[in-house]
C-alpha cells in the first residue's frame, strides 16, 4: 500500500541531494517524499535531533553518516559538511541530508543549499514540520488560537557564536508579538527574559519549555516570563527545547491530548470559563 503512495513522487537520482526536514521527532510526521528518499538514498547525512527511528526507514545498505552540531559540544563546521554533501553527490552516490525539523527553519538549509548551487550539484528541497509547530502541538500548544493571538514571531536564541543575537530587537518583538516561539534559547533564558520584561511584558505571561518534543522523552515544564530561569534551573531539564511565551501557553490544560492518552483530565477552554467568549 505504500509503494502506491510513492507511485507519483519523484525519484531520489544519482549524484542528487535531497534536503529533508524529519520533523519535531515523532517519526510518523515524515512527509512520504522524506520517506521516500530514505529509502533509495545511497547515504544518509543527518544531524543529532534526528530521532533513530527515523532512521530505521533507510535503505538496509545506506551508508548513515552523522553530521550533528550541538551547542557547546564539538561539531563538524557547516563549510564542511556543506562541502562533504558536494563530494558524495560527485561522487555519483544519492545523498539525503536529514535534518531535525524544516531545513528552512533555523536549520541551516539555506546554507547547504547555496552550496550545492556553488558547485552545480542538483538539489531537491523537502520541509518538515518544524519544532516550533508540531512540537507544542505534541504539547498541546497552538501557536495561534482565535482571539488570543493574530501573530507569532519565531527567532533563535543564540547565534553562530553561540551567544544571544545582537540583531534581535527584543523591544519591537517583547511590545508587538502576542507569541513568541523560540528555539535554542533555554540556555540563555534568564537574559531573554529580563529582556522581554523590559520591553513590556508581565512578569506573570506564561511560558512552557517543551523538552524533546514528539519523542517519548517529552517533557513539558510551565512556569511564568518572571520564574522561569528558575524553574528551568530548579527542574534539571536540558535542551533541546522549544520555548513559547503567551496565554496560548494556558491552553495546554484544555488541550494536552497527550496527557489525555496518559489519564489527565483536560479542563473546558481556560478562557470562555473566563468569560472570554469566541464568535
Amino acid at each position: 500500500m505504500i509503494e502506491n503512495a510513492f507511485a507519483h513522487l519523484p525519484a531520489l537520482e544519482p549524484g542528487t541531494v535531497w534536503l529533508v526536514g524529519a520533523g519535531p521527532g515523532d517519526p510518523g510526521l515524515l512527509t512520504l517524499l522524506a520517506a521516500k528518499g530514505l529509502s533509495e538514498a545511497d547515504v544518509v547525512v543527518h544531524d543529532a535531533l534526528v530521532n533513530e527511528e527515523c532512521l530505521k526507514l533507510a535503505r538496509p545498505d545506506a551508508i548513515l553518516e552523522y553530521a550533528g552540531k550541538r551547542g557547546g559540544k564539538p561539531s563538524a563546521k557547516q563549510r564542511d559538511i556543506s562541502l562533504r554533501l558536494v563530494e558524495l553527490a560527485r561522487s555519483g552516490r544519492r545523498v539525503l541530508r536529514l535534518k531535525g525539523g524544516d531545513p528552512f527553519v533555523f536549520g541551516r538549509g539555506g546554507e547547504e543549499a547555496l552550496t550545492l548551487v556553488e558547485h552545480n550539484v542538483p538539489f531537491r528541497i523537502v520541509p518538515g514540520i518544524t519544532a516550533g509547530i508540531g512540537g507544542l502541538a505534541y504539547a498541546g500548544i497552538p501557536v495561534t488560537h482565535r482571539d488570543i493571538n493574530h501573530a507569532v514571531t519565531f527567532l533563535t536564541g543564540h547565534d553562530s557564536s553561540g551567544i544571544v543575537p545582537d540583531a534581535i530587537n527584543w523591544d519591537a518583538i517583547g511590545r508587538g508579538s502576542p507569541v513568541i516561539v523560540m528555539y535554542m534559547a533555554m540556555k540563555h533564558i534568564a537574559q531573554i527574559s529580563s529582556s522581554l520584561m523590559a520591553a513590556g511584558r508581565k512578569a506573570d505571561e506564561p511560558v512552557a519549555f517543551v523538552c524533546n518534543a514528539a519523542t517519548s522523552g517529552q517533557q513539558v515544564l510551565e512556569t511564568t516570563l518572571g520564574e522561569a530561569a528558575a524553574a528551568v534551573e530548579a527542574s534539571g531539564l536540558e535542551p533541546p527545547a522549544i520555548v513559547v511565551v503567551g496565554e496560548v501557553v494556558r491552553l495546554r490544560s484544555s488541550l494536552d491530548w497527550l496527557g489525555a492518552l496518559g489519564g489527565r483530565r483536560l479542563q473546558p477552554d481556560p478562557f470562555r470559563q473566563s468569560g472570554k467568549e469566541t464568535a
